[in-house]
């Protein structure tokens, strides 16, 4: 991976400063966050200067809502990875904490984006809000940047032609509803859950169907059921598969895991960390009976996959 992530805006060195950046929460990456990065984009290369992504970790809501359930719809790694692909040099990933918090609008301007990143340009979103109380607007960002010498752009609301709403709240409507062509329009590649494989109860291979299981924490939780799925190993490979997603009714748990069964795969994974794609909502989550009920279902469902899969 080409891009560099860096994870302060204090102490940085002077090579690590003078980017043009696109600025935001940016979860998901998805169609409408990627024009706000084609603006910084545009600026980068007429200013002869690296294209950097200013975000925060944790997402400022987690701050402020410590209780509120889990949202995010991608992990660190998955968002400095979608950024890779879209030629971003740098990740700036800054710590949203009470300091940063605390920081007013003008505070938020001079010290991070001016003093501390050396900015010569900043793109944003038209609802782009900054600062302590969330005063900042793009119009005083503007303003800021007139006076400490940076350039700002403000990319307007883009919806698809069709009407499609291109924002993270529309992904996670989508994702909810087990629609995965709307989210995958929206945010341009199909939802994926990243994470280590983990040992669970083992009950699958005694019907033929051993499952590596992924915990989901930070994750929004998307429609609970089956999914056909295209899982990416470590080293690469992709193995198409079918999963089910949720607390599992039969043998029910308490937060929900990813169950992935990979096609003709016999190899371990415990312990490493795997990226599963929901391609496809196949069925909402059902109570079986018997195991025996269970398997006629599963392989009815990895049929299905198969098909969708291609």
């Amino acid at each position: 991976m080409g891009i560099e992530v860096i994870r302060d805006w204090r102490g940085l060195s002077d090579a690590q400063k003078g980017a043009a950046v696109a600025v935001g929460a940016f979860d998901g990456v998805h169609r409408g966050h990627q024009a706000v990065i084609a603006s910084a984009r545009e600026a980068a290369a007429r200013l002869g200067v690296p294209l950097g992504v200013v975000s925060f970790h944790p997402h400022p809501r987690r701050l402020f809502q410590p209780d509120v359930a889990p949202f995010g719809l991608m992990t660190p790694d998955q968002m400095a990875r979608a950024l890779d692909e879209l030629g971003v040099d740098r990740l700036y990933l800054l710590p949203f904490d009470r300091e940063m918090a605390g920081l007013s609008d003008e505070e938020f301007a001079l010290q991070v984006l001016s003093e501390g990143l050396g900015i010569k340009h900043a793109a944003v979103g038209f609802d782009f809000t900054f600062g302590k109380g969330r005063s900042g607007s793009p119009d005083l960002l503007t303003k800021y940047g007139q006076s400490l010498g940076f350039s700002v752009s403000v990319t307007e609301r883009k919806d698809d032609a069709d009407g499609l709403k291109l924002s993270s709240s529309a992904v996670r409507e989508a994702l909810k509803a087990g629609d995965m062509d709307r989210a995958t329009a929206i945010l341009g590649r199909p939802f994926a859950i990243e994470g280590e494989v983990i040992h669970g109860d083992k009950r699958g291979r005694t019907i033929g169907v051993p499952t590596a299981n992924i915990a989901m924490p930070g994750y929004m939780r998307p429609a609970y059921g089956v999914y056909a799925t295209r899982t990416r190993l470590p080293d690469g490979r992709v193995i198409k598969g079918v999963a089910n997603l949720g607390i599992r009714p039969m043998y029910e748990i308490e937060d929900p895991l990813v169950e992935v069964w990979l096609f003709d795969f016999n190899e371990s994974l415990y312990g490493q960390v795997v990226e599963t794609e929901l391609v496809a909502f196949l069925r909402g989550e059902m109570k079986f009976d018997s195991l025996d009920a269970l398997k006629v279902q599963i392989e009815d469902d990895a049929a299905k996959a198969r098909a969708i899969l291609g």
